[in-house]
C-alpha cells in the first residue's frame, strides 16, 4: 500500500512502515491513521504485528507535519490481545526467550507513548489484554458504546506486566489492581468512568465523526507546543511542588514565549488572525 500523504508539509522518511499487517494513511492536514490489519484474528498481537506497529511508530516519530495519529483495528475489532499461536509458542520458550519477546511489546508501547503528536485510540468491538494496553498508551481513547474490555491475564496464570505502566497511568493503582486481579469484562461506559476511555460514542459512524472532529481541533494546536505539553506532563506528574518544580515550569513557559511558535501564536492572537500552523 502506498503512502497516501500528498502535502508538502508532510514527509514520511520510510514508507515501508506500511505493510500487510499495518496500514498507514493520512490526510493533507496531517491526520494519520494507523490500522492494525489482522481482522481474521481480531487484530490479536503476535511477533509480526508488534514489529510492524513498532516500525510504524518509529516512522511517525520522525515525520514532518503529523498533527494527530489515530490507532484502529480493521474489521470492527480494536484488538483481541494476544494471538493464540503466539501464546502457544511462549509455552516452549525459556524465561530468557520470553523476556526478549516481552521486551519487543514493551518497546512498541513505549514508541507509541512517546510519539510527539497527539495519539488517539479508536476502539470498537473489543480491546482485551494488550489491546487495552495499546489504548491506554494513547493520549486519548474514543470507544463505541458496545465495545468491551478486559485484562484477563490472571485467568491464564499470567500478569498484565508489559502494559501495566500505561494502564496504571490511565486508571490509577487501585482501579488497576481491581481490574487486573478480577479479569472482569467491562463496557465502554465503565471504561470511561475509570479513565481508560476518554469518550463514548454511539456507533462506528459516530466514531469516525469523532475522529474528524479531533483532527479538526488539532489544526489550531501548534505541533511543537503539543509535543512540549506532552513532555511537560511526564516531567511534572507525581512531583512535589517545590522550588525546583517551580523553576522548571517557569523555564518551560519562558522558553515557549520566546520560541518561534510562541511568538507567532501570540502575535496572531493579538492581530486577530490565524497562526501559521492553523492555515
Amino acid at each position: 500500500m502506498t503512502n497516501e500523504i500528498a502535502h508538502p508539509m508532510v514527509e514520511f522518511p520510510d514508507v515501508s512502515a506500511t505493510t500487510e499487517l499495518v496500514h498507514i494513511s493520512a490526510t493533507q492536514a496531517g491526520a494519520v491513521t494507523v490500522t492494525m490489519n489482522r481482522p481474521q484474528r481480531r487484530n490479536a498481537f503476535n511477533d509480526d504485528l508488534i514489529s510492524a506497529l513498532r516500525e510504524a511508530f518509529d516512522t511517525l516519530a520522525g515525520a514532518e507535519g503529523v498533527r494527530v495519529i489515530f490507532i484502529r483495528g480493521a474489521g470492527g475489532t480494536f484488538s483481541a490481545g494476544a494471538d493464540l499461536d503466539w501464546m502457544r509458542a511462549a509455552i516452549d520458550r525459556t524465561e530468557s526467550e520470553n523476556r526478549a519477546d516481552a521486551m519487543e511489546l514493551a518497546k512498541m508501547l513505549k514508541a507509541l507513548h512517546d510519539l510527539p503528536a497527539l495519539t488517539v485510540a479508536l476502539v470498537e468491538g473489543g480491546a482485551y489484554g494488550g489491546g487495552g494496553g495499546l489504548a491506554a498508551a494513547c493520549d486519548l481513547a474514543v470507544a463505541t458504546a458496545d465495545a468491551k474490555f478486559s485484562f484477563s491475564e490472571v485467568k491464564l496464570g499470567l500478569v498484565a506486566a508489559t502494559i501495566s505502566p500505561y494502564v496504571i497511568e490511565a486508571l490509577g493503582p487501585r482501579q488497576a489492581r481491581a481490574l487486573f486481579a478480577t479479569a472482569r469484562i467491562f463496557d465502554a461506559h465503565f471504561a470511561e468512568r475509570c479513565g481508560l476511555i476518554s469518550e463514548v460514542v454511539a456507533d462506528a459512524a459516530a466514531l469516525h465523526a469523532a475522529a474528524r472532529r479531533i483532527a479538526h481541533e488539532m489544526i489550531a494546536a501548534a505541533p511543537g507546543a503539543v509535543e512540549a505539553s506532552k513532555k511537560l506532563v511526564a516531567e511534572v506528574a507525581g512531583r512535589v511542588i517545590d522550588r525546583d518544580l517551580m523553576e522548571l515550569t517557569a523555564h518551560r513557559i519562558a522558553a515557549a514565549r520566546v520560541g518561534d511558535e510562541g511568538q507567532e501564536g501570540v502575535r496572531a492572537f493579538l492581530e486577530r488572525r490565524k497562526a501559521a500552523w492553523a492555515e
